[in-house]
């Protein structure tokens, strides 16, 4: 599964969903974890209830199951909860990406919480075999 984090300094869990720059993904499994790329967003990110400015981050985590963030609005909690992207608010900006993806590793070879489990389940291979069964093919005869 992918996971983000909004940072500052690709360390640190230490930046706003809505102004973040930066967002790295990880590719998480139960034995280790990968950086994936590092997502940049450029233009006006202030912290101001511009909506739009979220969109484009939405749209980029969309194979993502979770995101970490330091701190995140509630319209922004919600348009990513809709899209079956569960948010987490870090424990402090102080907590490093390395310390939360090691126990997320360890987490998945034990018994992980409910609310983990949801966020799998929410992005098993069945749901997007329910998703393609949605789309319509176009035939060539």
């Amino acid at each position: 599964m992918k996971i983000a984090f909004t940072t500052s300094d690709n360390v640190h869990i230490n930046a706003h969903f809505g102004s973040a720059k930066k967002i790295d993904i990880y590719e998480v499994d139960q034995t280790r974890y990968d950086f994936v790329e590092t997502l940049r967003f450029d233009g006006n990110l202030n912290e101001d209830g511009n909506e739009d400015k979220l969109l484009p981050k939405i749209e980029a985590l969309h194979d993502c199951t979770i995101v970490y963030v330091s701190t995140i609005g509630g319209s922004a909690a919600a348009r990513l909860i809709k899209q079956k992207i569960t948010p987490i608010k870090a424990q402090s900006e102080q907590q490093e990406i390395a310390d939360v993806l090691t126990k997320l590793v360890q987490t998945l070879n034990g018994n992980p919480p409910p609310w983990l489990r949801k966020a799998l389940l929410q992005r098993s291979p069945v749901d997007e075999l329910d998703q393609l069964d949605d789309t319509k093919e176009e035939v060539t005869v």
